[in-house]
Order: C-alpha cells, then sequence, then structure tokens
C-alpha cells in the first residue's frame, strides 16, 4: 500500500500522542477505529494497515488494522478543532503506551466513566464512592462544573435575553393592536348602534385574536424548524461536525405556543376594551 508522511494525532481513550504510517504487513493484526476526519485527510478506508507509535519519529511502532471509521462524539468545547483520533482496544493501548520500566499489569489509569442504568442516581453513586474508596473522587459529569459552568452561564444568558424580547414584543405587540382597533372604530360604533352588545363584540374580537394569534404562532415554528435546517446545515459543513447547533423540540414549540396566542389575544382584548367603553354615537361620528 502507498505511504503517507508521519501525522502526530491523539489517542481518544488515553490523551497519548501518536505517529500514523500507513504500512502493508501480512498475517492477522490487532483492529483499530478511525475517526472520519483523520481518514478524509489521510485517504484511510475500512481494511487498511497503519502503524502507530509514541513519538512523532515512529520509534517501536506498532502495526494494526482499520477495522472502521467512526463519527466522533460532539464535543461543543473543541469546536473548530479537527478530531484526529484512533480508538484501540486496552490492552494493546497498554501494550503501545508501556514505558519499558514499567512491568506489565502495573499499570493504572486516571480516570474512569461510569454508566449507570438510572443516571438519576448519579449524585448518590458518586457520594457513596467518594465515602467508601479514600483518594478517589468521583462526580457525576452532568453539571459537574456547578453553577459557574460555561453552558449553565450561556442558558441562563439565554433565558435574560428571551425574557426581554417577550416583554418587548408584548409592548410593540400591544401598542400595534390600538393602532389597528382604532382604525375600526367606526364599524364598531355602527355594530353598536344596531343594538349589538359590548360583550357580543367582544367576545367577536377575543376570536379574532385568537385565530391571528394562532396563525402567527404556526407561522413562526415553520420559519423556526425552516431556520434549524438551515443553520445546521451550514455550520455542520463549516465545522465539519455533526453537533446539533439549533434544535426545535416539541417542549420548546408548545411553550412558545402557549406564550403567543395567549399574549396575542389578551393584546387584542386589551386594546378592543378601551374602545368599547365609549359610546356607540361617539365612535360612529366622524
Amino acid at each position: 500500500m502507498r505511504s503517507v508522511r508521519p501525522l502526530v494525532f491523539l489517542v481518544a481513550l488515553s490523551g497519548v500522542w501518536c505517529g500514523l504510517l500507513l504500512h502493508a504487513q501480512e498475517g492477522p493484526l490487532p483492529s483499530i477505529l478511525i475517526a472520519r476526519q483523520l481518514a478524509e485527510i489521510e485517504g484511510l478506508a475500512v481494511g487498511d494497515t497503519v502503524e502507530l507509535a509514541t513519538d512523532a519519529q515512529g520509534g517501536m511502532a506498532r502495526t494494526f488494522h482499520v477495522a472502521g471509521i467512526y463519527e466522533p462524539t460532539p464535543d461543543p468545547m473543541r469546536l473548530g478543532e479537527t478530531p484526529r483520533e484512533v480508538r484501540l482496544h486496552l490492552p494493546d493501548l497498554l501494550e503501545l503506551t508501556r514505558d519499558e520500566s514499567t512491568p506489565a499489569g502495573t499499570e493504572y489509569v486516571e480516570a474512569i466513566n461510569v454508566a449507570l442504568v438510572d443516571p438519576s442516581d448519579a449524585q448518590a453513586f458518586s457520594e457513596r464512592l467518594n465515602a467508601t474508596i479514600p483518594g478517589l473522587v468521583a462526580r457525576p459529569t452532568s453539571g459537574a462544573a456547578g453553577s459557574g459552568s460555561t453552558f449553565v452561564v450561556l442558558e441562563r444568558f439565554h433565558l435574560a435575553i428571551a425574557a426581554v424580547t417577550i416583554l418587548a414584543s408584548t409592548v410593540f405587540l400591544l401598542a400595534l393592536t390600538i393602532m389597528l382597533v382604532d382604525e375600526r372604530r367606526e364599524a364598531v360604533g355602527m355594530l353598536r348602534l344596531i343594538g349589538l352588545p359590548a360583550r357580543r363584540i367582544l367576545m367577536q374580537v377575543l376570536l379574532e385574536g385568537l385565530l391571528i394569534a394562532s396563525s402567527g404562532a404556526v407561522f413562526g415554528l415553520v420559519l423556526a424548524r425552516a431556520s434549524e435546517y438551515l443553520i445546521n446545515t451550514f455550520f455542520q459543513w463549516r465545522y465539519d461536525t455533526a453537533l446539533i447547533f439549533v434544535r426545535v423540540t416539541p417542549e420548546v414549540a408548545a411553550v412558545c405556543v402557549a406564550i403567543a396566542v395567549p399574549l396575542g389575544a389578551a393584546a387584542t382584548v386589551t386594546a378592543s376594551w378601551a374602545l368599547l367603553r365609549r359610546s356607540g354615537l361617539r365612535l360612529a361620528r366622524r
């Protein structure tokens, strides 16, 4: 097989820097998985053989068989970085990275990830381990950084922006509704003069407000879905990642509808109520 220049990259499992060199060799070989981005950069495919070493010069290299190509787990903290990773079986990794002065079987690990059947038990599980094994530090990976976590701060920032946006939009909507209702004062005055009570007119206005608010909410959701697709497609192409940048979930859609429709109807009724308090003659006069 053709050879390519040595390439220094990060082994995902251990964080050890290694060199990658295409190499052909007969006989059964240990298998590895190659990150998609690394495979595209070096032109690797399933079935190729490569050499891994713990230094860029390729000293004490070992030959492996590419058993598959995988998509790295998206990590927002590494956005913009090109993943150059491989995954090895633990015995192969230990054999590759073991120091000559370290006897086999005496290696140690610095961190282990444990997946629980019930993720809600993570806090109790970590507390039990910390109390049982001296020197061990166990903590849940979810929210481990506490209230100062980058993503917690971003979430609160987005919540503050959303609250301010909704408040400003409500004021703007109320002002716009008052203007629209005031333009219909003559029609409302005629309805009052022919005998329609204010409650009947107000109910009609409420139904109109609900219809308009519901139509606006549906239009907003369609626009959000289209924007979600366009934004994710562009930024996934731009950063070569499977990370989801925007996601409109059913829960988010339900909250948006629950806020938009009542606010729209309430703004319409509020603007109309001030108008209906006037007499029919005052409304109908030019």
